[in-house]
């Protein structure tokens, strides 16, 4: 069956109607003050198309891992504030979630207006693993939108949680996929179904256990397999070379070996890291082969030599992903490989690849090293969402949408 969309709902008519609207405002603060509104911006599209047509919008979001208790550390006020600068009109936040001021606020909404709820992880039953708690929870929601409810998934970061207020919820009401959902679908397809070659995924990050499942799903289908990140030492300590303090994860090891047996061929690590005494944006650094770890010291980047062999990698590629970081690159004198990999894959993209950040970290390193995010195909909001599709798992608030 075929999942309708939000401009289908708005072609039934929307005027008059509340529409709750599941969206991912998960964004980082730092004393209070967003430091990356990427997933915000992702979420005007389909808002205002609801506005505009007419809908009384209610909004439902997270914020971190409050606990299932409020916490005024997770409030969406932040959140609230500039959903109103990027609207250009007042979004008042609800004090609760379901609760009193709630259902006051969304009774009192006329046509075109929004209403942001409170935290929806300051209720337990939200991320319940007992389905009738969060049922609970998912008809205390669809209470909020009267007589002639809809329900908008457009939170594409969340998809892959069984939580309540994006898969229980639409068994509630009636169910339509956001524009950011439907979009972020057709990209992830575009990579998995049918990509262009050469194919290059580069992944980084910290873990290999993390993307494992993403490894063992795009290896046997793409031409090159770039890994850096602090995920790639557990891979060269499966290779022999001591890798000093740098981060491993010691029960990897036989998998990783196991993985360049069967896909060594297409699988390119590093030639070089830089490494540090210590774990500090000003730590004593220097760049080494991989033979010349010294003991103690820490990789937190790959090499100018690693950075020129993965560019030349990707400059031929037509299809490129990448999730994850080259290294840590919230510390300047460690985000060299970061920045470079970035943009070589902007380089291939003016030069006609289809290219996808991952969502993630990666994002956030496009917008800390003000790279240009039009320099890219698409940017993903959602990492763990992307990875969990390009593994072939089932998406639980997509596929409840196809019911």
């Amino acid at each position: 069956m075929a999942v309708k969309t939000v401009q289908d709902l708005i072609n039934e008519g929307v005027e008059g109607r509340h529409v709750l609207v599941r969206s991912d405002l998960n964004v980082p603060l730092s004393d209070g003050n967003i430091t990356d509104a990427g997933r915000i911006d992702a979420s005007i599209p389909t808002l205002r198309s609801l506005l505009d047509a007419g809908a009384r919008v209610i909004v439902a979001a997270h914020l971190g891992r409050p606990k299932g208790e409020p916490n005024p550390e997770f409030s969406l006020a932040p959140v609230a504030e500039a959903l109103s600068e990027r609207l250009d009109m007042y979004v008042p936040l609800a004090s609760d979630v379901t609760g009193e001021d709630a259902h006051e606020r969304a009774n009192g909404l006329d046509d075109g207006d929004i209403l942001l709820l409170e935290n929806v992880r300051f209720d337990p039953r939200e991320t319940s693993k007992l389905e009738d708690e969060r049922a609970e929870f998912a008809d205390a929601l669809a209470a909020l939108t009267a007589d002639n409810g809809a329900f908008v998934s457009d939170g594409f970061g969340v998809v892959h949680r069984e939580q309540a207020s994006v898969y229980d919820i639409a068994k509630k009401l009636p169910h339509y996929a956001g524009g950011l959902v439907e979009t972020e679908l057709e990209v992830l397809k575009k990579v998995t179904e049918d990509p262009a070659h050469p194919y290059a995924v580069v992944l980084g990050g910290s873990k290999v256990s993390d993307k494992l499942g993403v490894i063992e799903a795009l290896a046997p289908k793409v031409d090159n397999l770039i890994i850096g990140g602090g995920m790639c030492f557990t891979f060269l300590a499966a290779q022999g070379y001591e890798v000093g303090g740098s981060l491993l994860q010691e029960d990897m090891i036989d998998t990783c070996k196991d993985l360049l047996e069967r896909f060594g061929d297409s699988i390119v690590l590093p030639d070089d890291v830089v490494v540090a005494e210590r774990f500090d944006k000003d730590a004593e650094s220097r760049t080494v082969e991989l033979d010349s770890i010294p003991a103690g010291w820490m990789g937190l980047d790959i090499g100018e030599k690693s950075v020129e062999k993965f560019s030349q990698i990707l400059d031929e590629a037509k299809t490129v992903f990448w999730n994850g970081p080259m290294g840590v690159f919230e510390f300047e004198k460690f985000a060299g490989g970061t920045r470079g990999v970035a943009e070589s894959i902007i380089k291939a993209t003016s030069n006609g690849a289809f290219s996808v950040v991952g969502g993630g970290d990666s994002a956030a390193a496009v917008r800390t090293l003000g790279l240009d995010e039009e320099g890219f195909s698409h940017i993903s909001t959602g990492g763990g969402a992307s990875l969990e599709f390009l593994e072939g798992k089932e998406l639980p608030g997509v596929a409840v949408l196809e019911s």
